[in-house]
């Protein structure tokens, strides 16, 4: 498995629009961050875990060649904005895509997506499959090579989905973690979890309350995504880091 970070910045992204702060403003590509999203690579398949309003020009950016299927963790447009850049994958794979998403997240889409899901003859439309699951039990894809078990997590009092793949587990938005999510995050190798900042969020974790879900579920290796601006500088906030947790960074590649 190989998974590479597409994206690892917040709803914004980094820099934010106008800002002047020393992170919007710092030259270390490091500090740079798209909307958070990764690409996962297992044998011959490719996954991406959400479709971002960058999601064309992270496509070009990693040379992603083919999808064969998505994960959505949740329904905010910087989860699903870039649904509709599907497109050049309908054309060249010749064939529709399978959108996994809990049901109200797939309802979600439909609604913010009519124009796809209506009946009409226009042949330039995305060509996707939306497929609800169920939020924890696990699911199979391409005739039962890789099974997904989904990790129910908190995006404050918002239920959204986090995804295990393995020794492998990715979750972002994440606030808390119900305790039934702990025994499914047992044994990991590498996890994948966001800290927004160091100041107190109604639904997102600090840096503090990452550290602690990180070190409870202590896996091999945790990697931060979904970090804002107000995070600090990549290369001073990193050095604070306990040796098994970093940050992750756009176009960081890791491998399983």
């Amino acid at each position: 498995m190989k998974i590479t970070f597409l994206g690892t910045g917040t709803s914004q992204g980094v820099p934010v629009i106008g800002c002047q702060c020393p992170v919007c403003q710092s030259t270390n590509p490091l500090d740079n961050r798209l909307r958070v999203s990764s690409w996962i690579e297992i044998g011959d398949k490719s996954l991406i875990i959400d479709m971002t309003p960058d999601f064309r020009y992270q496509m070009l950016r990693a040379r992603v060649p083919r999808i064969d299927a998505v994960l959505i963790t949740h329904e905010h447009r910087d989860h699903i904005g870039g649904l509709d850049d599907i497109r050049p994958y309908n054309f060249r794979q010749e064939q529709s895509i399978n959108i996994y998403a809990q049901q109200r997240v797939c309802d979600e889409i439909v609604q913010a997506y009519q124009y796809i899901f209506k009946k009409s003859d226009y042949p330039g439309i995305p060509q996707l499959n939306l497929v609800p699951i169920a939020e924890n039990l696990p699911f199979s894809l391409f005739d039962n090579q890789i099974t997904i078990q989904p990790i129910p997590v908190m995006h404050g009092k918002l239920p959204i989905l986090g995804y295990r793949i393995g020794d492998f587990a990715y979750l972002t938005d994440v606030k808390t973690i119900p305790e039934s999510s702990f025994e499914l995050l047992k044994g990991l190798k590498v996890l994948v979890t966001s800290a927004l900042h160091q100041i107190e969020h109604h639904s997102h974790a600090t840096l503090d309350e990452a550290i602690a879900i990180a070190q409870r579920i202590n896996a091999k290796q945790t990697y931060f995504i979904h970090m804002s601006h107000y995070m600090g500088l990549h290369s001073e906030v990193s050095r604070q880091l306990p040796a098994n947790i970093q940050f992750a960074y756009d176009m960081l590649s890791i491998g399983l």
